[in-house]
């Protein structure tokens, strides 16, 4: 296969790359502060649709929306958004959130039924918004400062990991903390993903560890043991995630060069 995105290469450090939920396209994003969609082709010529410009905003990271139809973005030192909305080919800033009092929007997660959004503040702040509106509906904190979170298959519960190594589990609609583990031997919490048929949570460290649990000993245990400990990496595990089918773990790490594994 070609690259993806020859061409338009980008100038900057690439901070996502993401397949189009149901088109076969391809985007790039990064501190180039443009946003560049490829059409996926088999062995030939990947043409370049497009290319969006953000004067003066290097991109930490960028999402298509769950139905394909919008591309959020958050900046690397900014404390407002945008969204692309590829129907109507406009680009919409989204000034400070009303309710949320951050220096900088960085990291967010969206919802696998398109309903939310969620910021991931600092202070241990999580801030829910309505992805339709991009209103806030509420915010919860968890004690210490949350790296990480994601959504269950359902979008009934979110896990936030937070930088002390400990897991809280939250109920989306009464956005209650329903429970909280503690990541066995993790000095700080990295990344954490939810695997698409909802039977395991993976939490990455500091270490490069990465622990394996069941979903039900996350819900019912304070210490549960890692059905698998992952001790492939040897810098921080920066990403992870299931494929769909829930059959292969993929961890990474930034921190050093072709650090991808799959388990």
């Amino acid at each position: 296969c070609l690259p993806a995105n020859q061409e338009r290469f980008a100038n900057g450090k690439l901070v996502t790359v993401q397949f189009h939920p149901s088109a076969q396209v391809v985007m790039t994003a990064g501190h180039d502060r443009s946003v560049s969609l490829f059409q996926v082709k088999n062995f030939s010529l990947n043409p370049k649709i497009q290319s969006i410009y953000l004067e003066s905003f290097p991109i930490y990271k960028a999402h298509f929306s769950v139905d394909g139809e919008q591309v959020i973005a958050t900046g690397t030192h900014h404390s407002m958004f945008f969204v692309y909305d590829m129907i109507a080919g406009s680009i919409i800033p989204i000034p400070k959130v009303r309710g949320v009092d951050e220096k900088f929007l960085r990291n967010f997660e969206l919802s696998p039924d398109g309903s939310f959004m969620l910021l991931i503040g600092t202070s241990g702040y999580l801030h829910l918004l309505s992805m339709k509106t991009k209103e806030l509906i509420s915010s919860m904190k968890v004690n210490g400062r949350c790296t990480a979170s994601a959504f269950t298959p359902d979008s009934s519960k979110i896990y936030s990991y937070s930088k002390e190594g400990k897991v809280f589990i939250w109920d989306v609609r009464s956005r209650k903390c329903l429970h909280k583990f503690e990541d066995e031997g993790s000095l700080e919490g990295k990344c954490i993903a939810v695997s698409k048929n909802n039977q395991y949570v993976a939490c990455g460290s500091s270490s490069g560890v990465v622990n394996l649990y069941t979903t039900d000993a996350c819900l019912k245990e304070n210490h549960p043991k890692p059905v698998k400990a992952i001790m492939n990496l040897v810098t921080s595990a920066t990403c992870m995630t299931f494929n769909p089918t829930t059959e292969i773990l993929a961890v990474a790490s930034r921190d050093t060069d072709e650090a991808v594994k799959l388990v």
